[in-house]
């Protein structure tokens, strides 16, 4: 006889945990089972720079973090704050005039959608306010607020709402209360869908166990393609490779004060003349010449930490299926994005002889062509998406499974919730439509295809 559960989510990224949390404590469904043969949140989701804003130029977007932000802080009250979330903020900075207005103009965007007030060089609201944006407009300002960043800084944008928390413990704190509310995980894999009369019937795993369920979520990730062609659903999606580096900061060269620092123009590394021709002979041209991508980084851990993390994508790879084992990013990234990030933070450069102790991780993200993700129902009755949530499922995580909640109980839906529907493409001149260039991605460009 077949195990009955009340749904079925396939994958334990933290997209599948905090479905489960949902649909088991928030919707009181009886008996739910999250099924992965890996250990929880191990694939991608402790590859993620774990950050989260409102910072968007999509109103929907606006909406869905706003909203998953709210629960996040509501999650952060209720366990005494086990995931250590913290308000540290973003601060986009550039040296160029026209990407400062590209700044400020996406923000009074972002502003009307929802993301709260814009101030310039922080006026009015002083250092308290928890929303909405400053736009500083002078590089006296900027310094003024941020005295560690480069000279050749003309102006920046910090947006309030964002920092970090760990997804380790936010996943771990909700999948041990979704267990007490009766969940459970299972160590195995999804292999087939059973479909009866248009609607989800159970759940084939590959041990041989069969689940009698009504639904099935697809939270599976970078195996969410397949997972999907089980019902005879396909996804417009793609796997983007993104890796990031943790850095051992013992002389304390980052400031431990940041918030994110994102440096929006590109970056040319000043590699001696030996450099580049040992650079050349290994076909690492992408790191001889200008580098469009963004640096990134923020300090990693509390005050007395001595890690900090940082990324640039300067070799991106977008493919249609992820390929494994994940493959590793060539043997310079480290010194690459340290030597990046030194354009933004010139302490950084006291590494410039000897790189601190490193180390780097990496993983698939799945998007869309738009980068919205996909929520919601999709195939057969029964059949639920939450997947491609490109590199921001760690701040949507939450308000993404209150979506597929809705969904499954038949509750009223946010007034965003059809923008992220899969149904979404039914509409031939969706994608003309869109902006496909200013996609709110961090490091989206260049991007290699295959």
């Amino acid at each position: 006889m077949a195990r009955q559960a009340g749904a079925v989510v396939a994958g334990a990224g933290i997209a599948g945990v905090a479905t489960c949390y949902e649909l088991a404590v928030m919707r009181g469904v009886e008996d739910v089972i999250v099924v992965d043969p890996r250990p929880p949140l191990s694939l991608t989701s402790d590859k993620s720079s774990e950050c989260y804003r409102n910072f968007f130029p999509n109103k929907s977007m606006v909406d869905l973090t706003n909203r998953s932000i709210d629960i996040l802080e509501g999650m952060k009250d209720q366990s005494n704050d086990f995931f250590n979330m913290s308000r540290k903020g973003y601060l986009f900075v550039t040296g160029d005039s026209q990407q400062l207005a590209s700044l400020e103009k996406a923000a009074q965007a972002s502003s009307e959608f929802g993301a709260g007030p814009v101030r310039v060089n922080g006026e009015a609201a002083a250092l308290g306010e928890k929303t909405g944006f400053d736009v500083y407009q002078t590089p006296e300002a900027l310094l003024g607020r941020f005295p560690y960043l480069s000279d050749e800084v003309l102006g920046g944008l910090f947006v309030r709402r964002g920092g970090w928390f760990s997804a380790q413990q936010l996943g771990a704190w909700m999948l041990e209360t979704a267990r007490r509310h009766g969940a459970e995980l299972i160590v195995d894999e999804v292999v087939d869908i059973e479909i009866v009369g248009g609607a989800v019937s159970s759940a084939l795993l590959r041990s041989g166990e069969r689940i009698s369920t009504p639904a099935v979520v697809n939270a599976a990730g970078p195996m969410s393609h397949q997972l999907a062609n089980l019902v005879g659903v396909d996804l417009p999606i793609q796997a983007s490779l993104h890796h990031k580096v943790t850095f051992r900061d013992h002389l304390g060269a980052f400031p431990r004060e940041a918030p994110m620092l994102l440096w929006t123009d590109p970056v040319r590394i000043d590699w001696s003349d030996e450099e580049r021709s040992a650079l050349a002979a290994e076909g690492l041209d992408e790191l001889l010449g200008e580098i469009a991508t963004p640096v990134f980084g923020r300090p990693e851990g509390g005050v007395a930490s001595p890690f900090f993390e940082a990324l640039c994508n300067y070799r991106p790879v977008v493919q249609d299926e992820p390929t494994w084992p994940v493959p590793e990013p060539d043997f310079m990234f480290p010194e690459a994005v340290m030597r990046g990030m030194s354009s933004m933070v010139p302490s950084l450069t006291r590494y410039r002889e000897h790189l601190p102790h490193s180390a780097v991780d990496g993983g698939y993200v799945m998007k869309t062509a738009e980068n919205l993700p996909l929520i919601g129902p999709a195939g057969p009755d029964g059949f639920y998406l939450v997947t491609a949530i490109s590199g921001y499922g760690v701040m949507i995580c939450t308000g993404a499974a209150e979506l597929v909640g809705c969904h499954l109980a038949g509750r009223e839906l946010p007034n965003y919730a059809e923008s992220f529907l899969l149904s979404r493409y039914d509409n031939p001149d969706y994608l003309s439509a869109q902006d496909l260039v200013d996609t709110g991605e961090l490091a989206k460009k260049g991007a290699r295809t295959s």
